[in-house]
């Protein structure tokens, strides 16, 4: 059986624009992470270890007591050159960094043989859309190479990618910034 059959979800409080995050963990890591989850999910984790380990990395990283969240994660769902994209941002692009989306393509290698302008970073947009992970690979740090670019989730999802910029030390605090300093 497939470890992503084998989910279990939490909800982690973040200070964070989007509120909570639901979190999902299997045997092998953190499979699924989302900000503003949908609350129902099931099952849910009821496992008080990796309740706390979670609940205490986003917590502290959130916080600005750490900048590792030094959790394992599951890769189970994603794959191919999504999964090769992935892996080259988390393993390549550390706290307080940014990569453009044009970069992350090309630095993968995912991209060599595709000729039309633009596309390998619009797809790699995508894939940043698309991560399963999201803040265990860090795809709020990939940016668009005239600005901050895109982030899921419209408004709110901006406003939290804008957030952990800032938290990271990338983007100067606003006036309204809400987190530590």
């Amino acid at each position: 059986m497939p470890q992503s059959r084998s989910l279990s979800w939490l909800t982690v409080p973040t200070p964070l624009p989007s509120g909570p995050m639901r979190i999902a963990v299997t045997p092998l890591g953190v499979a699924a992470a989302g900000y503003g989850g949908r609350d129902g999910e099931t099952p849910p984790c009821t496992d008080p270890a990796k309740i706390t380990a979670v609940t205490e990395r986003i917590g502290a990283y959130l916080a600005g007591r750490t900048r590792e969240l030094g959790l394992p994660i599951d890769w189970s769902l994603s794959s191919g050159p999504h999964r090769t994209v992935l892996r080259t941002l988390w393993e390549q692009v550390p706290y307080g960094r940014t990569i453009t989306y044009g970069e992350l393509a090309a630095r993968s290698g995912v991209f060599e043989d595709v000729t039309e302008p633009g596309l390998a970073a619009r797809t790699v947009g995508q894939m940043m859309a698309a991560n399963p992970v999201a803040l265990l690979v860090p795809c709020h740090r990939v940016v668009a190479a005239d600005g901050i670019g895109g982030f899921g989730g419209g408004r709110v999802g901006i406003d939290v990618k804008r957030w952990l910029l800032t938290l990271e030390g990338v983007l100067e605090p606003t006036l309204d910034w809400n987190g530590p300093l």
